[in-house]
């Protein structure tokens, strides 16, 4: 469970990397709290970082059951796909929102194995 244990923290702190981005766009862009919006630039980097909240939702209970359930170093190896795909999401959105979909497809497909593998594995366990 240590590498799980590891990415999951990666995963926090990576989130916490684009909270500060937020902040820093918030002061580039002269976006006053609570406003969310109100230049394009600052629109993004928002997103990215609202974007990625509603994705470690689902991902923190997928790691930890596919862990517990399945194997922890897959665990670790797939969830470590899914912080390297949020920040390929990161780079891309910045770029261009039209590049947003190679990091969303992979953080996507990660947290589906993630989440589907600890539900089977769950329920193998109970038989």
């Amino acid at each position: 469970m240590t590498y799980v244990t590891i990415v999951a923290l990666l995963a926090v702190i990576e989130y916490v990397y684009f909270s500060l981005d937020v902040g820093r766009a918030r002061g580039k862009y002269d976006i006053k709290a609570p406003a969310t919006s109100g230049h394009e630039m600052f629109d993004r980097v928002f997103r990215i970082h609202q974007n990625t909240l509603e994705q470690l939702v689902v991902f923190f209970p997928g790691l930890y059951a596919f862990a517990a359930f399945v194997d922890p170093e897959w665990a670790a190896a797939i969830g470590f796909v899914f912080v390297v795909g949020r920040a390929v999401y990161s780079v891309g959105y910045k770029a261009d929102p039209e590049k947003r979909g190679t990091g969303m497809l992979i953080g996507f497909l990660a947290n589906a194995v993630l989440v589907l593998g600890g539900l089977i594995g769950a329920i193998v366990a109970l038989f």
